[in-house]
C-alpha cells in the first residue's frame, strides 16, 4: 500500500472512496437465534469489571469501537460465568505486545492465570515469548502451542475463538483450528506438572467461570466480543 499525501498535477486521477466498513459489535438475527450473546457493545464497558473489584478500571478505554487498554490497570473480567461456552472474538495488538484471553477464571486467588488457561495474544515477530511455540499467539499459554502460526501482521485484526465443552478445548486463530486439549486428560495433568502452574493447586480446576482479558502492560484492542452458552 501507498499513502498519498497529495494528487498528481496534470494526470487523470479517480479519487475513490474507501468501501464501507460492515458494522461492528452487533449480532445478526442467526446469531441471536443460534444463541449468541453480546459481551462488548462497542461504546460502553457494560457487563466488565476489575478482576476483584467492583468497578473498571480507568486504564481500559473504548475507543471508535473497540475495548483497549491505554494505561496502566490491571485485568478485567465479564461479570458473567460462563461452564460450557463458544467464544469469539477479534483482537488486534501493539508492536512488540502482549497480552491475553483467560477462561473459567475464579476469584479466589490473587491473579487470573492462577486459576484460568490462557489464550495467548502476541506480536510473534517482535515479543521475546515469539521465539517459543508454546507462549506464541493462540496458544494455551505455556502449555500448547498452535499448529503453526496464522497471525496477520501487527495492525490488523485477528479472529479468535474458544470452544470450552466439559474438559474438551479448542483454539482457533483466523479459521484455523491451532491448539486442542483435554482438561481431564493425563497429557494435559503431565504438561501443567512440569510447567510453572503445577505449584498451583486451583489451576485448570473450575468448570464454569469468567473471561478475562489480560493487561500485560501493552496496548492491545479487542471487539466483536460474543459467547454462545453450550448447554
Amino acid at each position: 500500500w501507498l499513502t498519498v499525501r497529495r494528487l498528481p498535477v496534470g494526470r487523470p486521477v479517480a479519487r475513490r472512496e474507501p468501501p464501507p466498513q460492515p458494522p461492528q459489535n452487533v449480532l445478526t438475527e442467526r446469531e441471536r437465534a443460534e444463541g449468541w450473546e453480546l459481551l462488548f457493545d462497542g461504546k460502553t464497558t457494560r457487563g466488565w469489571r476489575g478482576f476483584r473489584e467492583r468497578g473498571m478500571p480507568e486504564g481500559w478505554k473504548v475507543v471508535r469501537g473497540a475495548l483497549v487498554r491505554v494505561a496502566p490497570a490491571g485485568d478485567i473480567i465479564t461479570e458473567q460465568q460462563f461452564d460450557d461456552f463458544e467464544l469469539r472474538f477479534q483482537w488486534r495488538i501493539s508492536l512488540g505486545g502482549n497480552s491475553g484471553v483467560f477462561y473459567r477464571v475464579s476469584e479466589d486467588e490473587p491473579y487470573v492465570w492462577r486459576t484460568g488457561p490462557e489464550y495467548q495474544i502476541l506480536d510473534n515477530r517482535r515479543h521475546p515469548d515469539g521465539r517459543d511455540p508454546r507462549t506464541s499467539a493462540a496458544a494455551c499459554y505455556a502449555l500448547y502451542p498452535p499448529v503453526r502460526d496464522v497471525t496477520r501482521p501487527v495492525g490488523l485484526w485477528n479472529d479468535g475463538r474458544v470452544v470450552a465443552r466439559g474438559g474438551h478445548v479448542e483454539h482457533w486463530l483466523n479459521g484455523v483450528k491451532v491448539v486442542e486439549y483435554d482438561m481431564d486428560g493425563s497429557d494435559f495433568r503431565a504438561r501443567v506438572g512440569r510447567s510453572k502452574f503445577g505449584a498451583m493447586a486451583k489451576f485448570a480446576t473450575y468448570r464454569r467461570g469468567h473471561i478475562a482479558l489480560q493487561d500485560h502492560g501493552d496496548q492491545v484492542w479487542y471487539r466483536n466480543i460474543r459467547v454462545r452458552r453450550l448447554r
